[in-house]
């Protein structure tokens, strides 16, 4: 079955209650097979069946369930959106001020202790309402709203807990206001609370004022990521050159980039050469040198020289996309801790509500005189109290921080479960060739033998070996091609399967190879047995230049291990992570390399389809286990995994196969990405902690469990309080990793 995947926002939420609904409203939906909403991002990630969901079923799921999803049309640029969330939070703002001020006045009338330095106008009941209706109906309109959609659809929030608490504190006071003589007949003074409605409105918007400034914070990462895409390309057609918008350029087009303007788009260098900052990409700081033929990519700096480049990816396609889109699906994801909370949260508004009967049924039935009075103060206080939101944001904010902070350093994760999973990794599979390696031979050893030089004897080499295709004869021709040799002519060439080759240079007869092919010239090597020894023991190929029937030198080629490889292991190693090498080459080489990277559990000599068997047998031990490869020959292993960590190449980020991808290719980053894991995952088990425990210990306390033992009671107000800081606390707490220390 096919299956497509749609990211829309979601205008509405509040709390992990609205979460929960709208996902099992998207879930019942026919085709859908996956749903879920981030509280954090508010925003919905569905997987569907195309041929039987359309954007219009989404949008019924989510309106059927109180909320509003902009899918497509209804979607909006990310500046627009910004434009629309810094609207939101200036509207939110004048609210907060409004409500506070007028809330502070009504306390400042009816508070005791302070009731006696107010004026005494506002000391009369009349003028609280008149102070305190615009805040009830105008001010916490928002909470009616929400509540009416969510009751529509027999459901309850956050929103339905505030909306219900205030309005018994406000309707009450109404009551007191109009109708003193009826309350003085059942034996109650009339004093109205005015403030308590007045002032819970106030903090609990001001609380999602700092949550909304905190939760953007958390996206910081998106916002520079997008930040770094140029505006405008300078394209050459038809001889001439034009500034052209980004969106304007296609596939082909030839674009001329100047020192110090931005790279607009993927593409490959046709004519000049440069150095260009790609720390966006890799975190890496120091500019790479790049020549005709090679790859640029899309939003990276040019630093010195002019060259003009082919564009070969465009829009969505180019690097910088796919990794904005990869952090932004990673963000919206789920790790599996978060089921705790979602489940806890799809019970809890139902359960407030009973305990907040329960509560004004105990007090109103057993408690002391006025009855009536304690028992309304009491429900007032647990049905403030009991806010979800800390639990709908303790773990995607955390998520958040945590994919950005490995995107700014050039670790893309793919979702929040690989982010929840690599801190228990126990053992670590590298794949040798192009991960540990640098996958490309390169000559290691020039040894000349007898009166030859160093620069004669590569000279000599990469001349006869110009005409091999063998991968070990590029090496050297590069080798010679670097230091600028021109070749000699060769003659009379000849390619010896297995051995080497042959030819005429300057009239002598030149042979180059191994063992075998000296043994066949019959030219004796018993002098350099030591020295070819030595070097086949540290995993180098050796080959032998012989003229005539004389050995003249030797030169030994080898794929190169990559600079970062030992730190990156040692790192490892230092977490008590077990690190396996994995290779096709023989015991003796593997050995070798394994050796020199401090490496002492190797599988060598497995083909290529059967490294999925390997990971599954160390699987089969209990190990939690990562395998590392280039993401596309070893892709099988790769998903086997429990996280598969692919090494990025060029623009083409093996996404698909891979959990993590390591576009800086700098095998340190592995610790890093185990270390963020473990970071993230101490600050979203401390959120839950603190949220649950929370909810755990205050709603007992509002409910009035301490009155009996020191006449101790919770007023709504500070209920209130603790609400709002409980959710600002949680996001900041995430926030907090933003400044943790990886390298």
């Amino acid at each position: 079955m096919n299956s497509d995947k749609k990211t829309f926002s979601i205008k509405g939420m509040h709390c992990a209650s609205c979460v929960a609904a709208i996902e099992g409203s998207l879930k019942k939906v026919d085709g859908v097979l996956e749903a879920t909403v981030n509280l954090a991002t508010e925003k919905a990630m569905v997987t569907f069946d195309p041929e039987r969901v359309t954007d219009e079923r989404l949008r019924s799921a989510v309106s059927n369930a109180g909320y509003q999803a902009l899918i497509n049309e209804e979607a909006k640029t990310e500046s627009d959106e910004e434009k629309e969330k810094q609207k939101e939070l200036r509207d939110l703002r004048i609210k907060v001020i409004v409500s506070l001020v007028l809330g502070g006045l009504i306390l400042w009338g009816s508070f005791p202790g302070i009731i006696k330095t107010a004026p005494v106008f506002l000391k009369n009941f009349w003028v609280q309402l008149f102070l305190a209706t615009p805040v009830q109906f105008w001010a916490g309109f928002a909470f009616y709203r929400a509540t009416i959609s969510a009751l529509k659809h027999r459901t309850a929030n956050m929103d339905t807990l505030v909306a219900i608490g205030t309005t018994v504190a406000f309707g009450y006071s109404a009551f007191v206001t109009v109708l003193p003589q009826l309350v003085i007949k059942i034996g109650i003074e009339p004093m109205p609370y005015f403030d308590t409605g007045t002032i819970i409105i106030g903090l609990i918007l001001l609380g999602r004022y700092f949550e909304a400034r905190a939760k953007a914070g958390t996206s910081e990462a998106i916002k520079k990521l997008i930040g770094l895409q140029a505006k405008t390309a300078r394209v050459v057609r038809d001889g001439k050159e034009a500034d052209i918008p980004i969106s304007e350029v296609i596939i082909g087009d030839s674009i001329r980039v100047r020192p110090g303007e931005k790279i607009p788009v993927d593409g490959i260098i046709t004519d000049g050469e440069s150095s260009i900052d790609e720390s966006m990409l890799t975190g890496e700081s120091m500019p790479v040198d790049k020549i005709t033929g090679n790859i640029v990519v899309g939003a990276t700096m040019n630093k010195t020289g002019t060259f003009t480049f082919n564009a070969t990816k465009i829009g969505s396609e180019t690097m910088l996309a796919q990794i904005i889109k990869l952090v932004q699906e990673a963000q919206g994801s789920k790790a599996p801790i978060q089921r705790l909370a979602d489940s806890v949260s799809s019970y809890f508004v139902p359960v407030v509500i009973m305990l907040a009967f329960l509560t004004f049924a105990v007090w109103y039935n057993f408690g002391p005189s006025p009855t009536l009075l304690f028992a309304l103060l009491n429900t007032v206080a647990v049905l403030i109290i009991a806010c979800p939101c800390a639990m709908g944001l303790a773990t995607p904010t955390a998520i958040m921080v945590g994919t950005g902070k490995g995107a700014e350093h050039g670790i893309l994760i793919k979702d929040a479960e690989s982010l929840e999973t690599a801190h228990k990794i126990k053992t670590i599979i590298f794949d040798k060739t192009g991960t540990l390696t640098k996958g490309q031979p390169e000559v290691t050893d020039i040894i000349p033998i007898g009166s030859i030089s160093r620069d004669e004897l590569l000279k000599l080499a990469g001349s006869i070996e110009k005409g091999s295709e063998h991968s070990l004869a590029e090496a050297i021709v590069r080798a010679a091609e670097a230091k600028q040799f021109m070749v000699s002519k060769v003659e009379k060439f000849q390619a010896i399967p297995g051995h080497g080759v042959e030819g005429v240079i300057d009239g002598a007869r030149v042979v180059f190879g191994n063992k075998r092919l000296m043994d066949k010239e019959s030219i004796d090597i018993g002098s350099a047995n030591k020295e070819i020894g030595e070097m086949e023991n540290n995993g180098k190929t050796v080959m032998m230049l012989g003229i005539g029937n004389k050995l003249v030198g030797l030169i030994a080629v080898a794929d190169i291990i990559k600079e970062s490889a030992k730190e990156g292991l040692a790192a490892l190693q230092k977490l008590g992570i077990e690190v396996v090498m994995i290779t096709g080459d023989n015991q003796r080489t593997a050995t070798a390399i394994g050796k020199t990277l401090g490496i002492t559990r190797i599988l060598a000599e497995v083909l290529p389809d059967q490294k999925e068997a390997e990971v599954r047998k160390i699987q089969a031990e209990g190990k939690v286990v990562a395998m590392v490869g280039d993401g596309i020959n070893d892709a099988p292993a790769l998903a086997a995994a429990d996280v598969g960590i692919a090494m990025g190449s060029g623009t083409d980020v093996a996404i698909e196969a891979a959990d993590i991808t390591l576009i800086n290719k700098d095998l340190r980053s592995i610790a890093t990405a185990i270390i963020l894991s473990k970071k993230t995952m101490r600050t979203i088990r401390l959120n839950l902690f603190w949220a649950f425990g929370y909810n755990v210990i205050l709603i007992p306390v509002a409910m009035g469990i301490l009155y009996p033992f020191f006449h101790l009671l919770l007023n709504p107000i500070f209920a209130s309080v603790a609400m709002a800081t409980s959710s600002v606390s949680v996001v900041s707490n995430s926030l907090l990793l933003k400044r943790k220390k990886f390298f």
